[in-house]
């Protein structure tokens, strides 16, 4: 859209998401189940959530995840970058980093309404599309085994257990 007065053009960008994946020792998946004011109540998803304005993407998903659940993580590699469309009013760019390192006991917190473990094979009703890829492409590879990948010196995306 533009303003024919001055030229002003206004872009209809996509929201950036960020979430983060949590293994446990047995390789099973930290989802939470989204609250009634969320996107696709009821179901369950990777905890994740929006970047805010002037936000790092690596701090907004460590945010996300202790708001969502109250587990604390260190960040390793980017384990999927997708485009979202579940909710066309407001399209989305997700970026899903994997957790190499977390503490706490998980409890549903912000707008999860329960949170738990669940095995690659035995996974719950998911909300998101993307999620599910993910999820899928990681049972296909074998890769139910938590990551032992520390993440670069000296970046901004750790948060001390």
């Amino acid at each position: 859209m533009s303003c024919a007065a001055c030229g002003w053009v206004h872009y209809r960008d996509p929201a950036v998401g960020a979430a983060v994946v949590v293994r446990d020792g047995e390789g099973r998946i930290l989802l939470v189940r989204r609250g009634p004011t969320s996107t696709q109540p009821g179901r369950w998803c990777i905890p994740c959530g929006f970047v805010d304005y002037g936000e790092d993407v690596r701090d907004a998903a460590l945010r996300e995840l202790e708001e969502e659940t109250g587990v604390r993580a260190r960040l390793g590699r980017v384990m999927q970058v997708r485009s979202n469309s579940h909710d066309p009013a407001k399209l989305s760019v997700g970026v899903w980093f994997e957790a190499v390192d977390f503490a706490g006991v998980p409890r549903p917190g912000d707008d999860a309404v329960a949170a738990g473990w669940f095995a690659l094979d035995d996974l719950p009703d998911l909300a998101f599309d993307t999620d599910a890829a993910l999820l899928w492409e990681l049972a296909q590879s074998g890769d139910h085994i938590p990551s032992s990948d520390q993440p670069a010196e000296g970046r901004k995306d750790t948060i001390e257990p």
